[in-house]
């Protein structure tokens, strides 16, 4: 397959960037093709600035590459039929920055489409067969169920629902880090490898 990831965190020598490394390893190892984009070391800005909100929802007429400052996200989303998130869940959710990747990436156009007159988006990336996400969380999994796992209906609900019908979602999720050993932390990280390669 062909894989576009993302990795969100602003060390990258970090839990989260040695997931990433795995992420990569076990990409290789089932043959995929594989883009990458990290986020803070490119400079992605994320907000959705006045300027930016005005090109959001201008018509460009089917050519979303015309947008200022997203060109090459666009065309990496138009090239994967994989998209994987590498990040760490902050507040229940992805961080600011890749909340941002969202907004001003996933807009009409490139994500979806608004025909005038229509009461529902027709989705653009219907392409993006799976949906992968590797990330950890703070608290334990009861403490993340109770708060509602927004981070995860963001992506099994929202994003999944402008990609093939036929999308499937992966969520690889370390719970409860801030009490896990070196054990616990190497079998997550097998697992994200092992899950990987069978993209």
């Amino acid at each position: 397959m062909r894989a576009y990831v993302v990795f969100c965190h602003p060390r990258r020598q970090s839990f989260t960037g040695a997931a990433l490394d795995r992420v990569l390893v076990g990409l290789a190892a089932g043959g995929h093709e594989v883009r990458v984009t990290d986020l803070y070391a490119e400079a992605f800005v994320p907000e959705l600035d006045a300027a930016a909100l005005a090109a959001h929802h201008v018509d460009h007429r089917g050519h979303p590459e015309r947008r200022p400052g997203i060109e090459p996200y666009v065309e990496h989303l138009a090239w994967c039929d994989a998209l994987v998130l590498v990040h760490p869940t902050w507040w229940s959710a992805q961080p600011a920055m890749l909340k941002g990747f969202f907004d001003r990436v996933l807009v009409k156009g490139v994500a979806y489409d608004l025909p005038e007159g229509a009461d529902r988006i027709r989705p653009r990336l219907r392409h993006i067969r799976r949906l992968v996400v590797v990330t950890s969380h703070g608290s334990p999994k009861y403490v993340n169920a109770v708060q509602g796992e927004s981070g995860k209906r963001i992506v099994g609900r929202t994003l999944r629902g402008l990609c093939s019908w036929r999308c499937r979602t992966r969520w690889i999720a370390l719970y409860n880090i801030d009490r896990a050993g070196d054990a616990k932390r190497t079998a997550f990280l097998d697992r994200v490898e092992r899950r990987l390669q069978r993209l």
